[in-house]
C-alpha cells in the first residue's frame, strides 16, 4: 500500500476545474488502495480530498502543527490525526511516512512544501516521487523554471527528470512505477 503526501490549497481557488481535480485525486488515491496523507485540515482543497477519500472508504492520515489545531481548522473525521509542535516537523513526517509526493494547485506553502520534498530528494532525506498536478497549466511556469535550472547549469538533466509536472493520471501512475531515487547529490571542491 502506497502513502500519499498531497500539498494543496487551503483555499479552493477560483476556477472550479481546482475542486474537480482534488476529487479526481482523492478518487484517483482510492481507486488504487493508496492512503492520503495530507495537512490534516478541513478547509479549501485540501478539505475536498480527505473528505473525497474518506467517503471513498479510504485512510486519511492529517498532520497538522498546534497552532493550526488551535485556530479551530483541523478536520475531525479522519483515520489518524498527528500533531507537532511546528511546520518543520509537519513537513518532515508528512515525507517520512509518505511514498510520494503530489501537488495541486495552491498557494505558497503548497509551493514551498513540494520544493522542499524536491531539494531534500537531491540530497537523500526523501526517497518518494515528487508530482506536480498540472490542473489548467497551474503549474507550467514551473515547469519552465525547472529547465531553465538546467539550461543554466544549476539542476542536472538526470534530477530533472526526477520531477514530473503533468495532469494525466495515468502519467503520474507509470512515473511512481518506475521511479528511482535520484543519487544522492555530490559537491565538487
Amino acid at each position: 500500500m502506497k502513502r500519499i503526501a498531497v500539498y494543496c490549497g487551503a483555499s479552493k481557488g477560483k476556477n472550479p476545474i481546482y475542486e474537480e481535480y482534488a476529487v479526481k485525486l482523492a478518487n484517483w488515491i482510492t481507486d488504487n488502495h493508496y492512503e492520503l496523507v495530507y495537512g490534516g485540515g478541513k478547509v479549501g482543497l485540501m478539505g475536498i480530498v480527505a473528505d473525497t477519500v474518506l467517503n471513498n472508504n479510504g485512510i486519511v492520515t492529517g498532520i497538522m502543527p498546534q497552532f493550526l489545531v488551535n485556530r479551530e481548522i483541523a478536520h475531525e473525521r479522519l483515520n489518524e490525526f498527528i500533531v507537532t509542535d511546528d511546520m518543520d516537523e509537519r513537513k518532515k513526517k508528512m515525507m517520512e511516512i509518505s511514498d510520494c509526493c503530489i501537488a495541486l494547485p495552491g498557494g505558497p506553502g503548497t509551493l514551498e512544501e513540494i520544493s522542499e520534498a524536491i531539494s531534500w530528494a537531491r540530497v537523500g532525506e526523501n526517497n518518494s516521487p515528487c508530482i506536480f498536478l498540472n490542473v489548467n497549466g497551474y503549474y507550467d511556469l514551473m515547469r519552465h523554471f525547472f529547465d531553465q535550472m538546467v539550461s543554466e547549469g544549476f539542476l542536472s538533466g538526470n534530477d530533472r527528470s526526477k520531477i514530473l509536472i503533468s495532469d494525466s493520471f495515468n502519467e503520474i501512475e507509470a512515473f511512481i512505477a518506475a521511479y528511482v531515487q535520484p543519487k544522492v547529490r555530490q559537491y565538487a571542491k
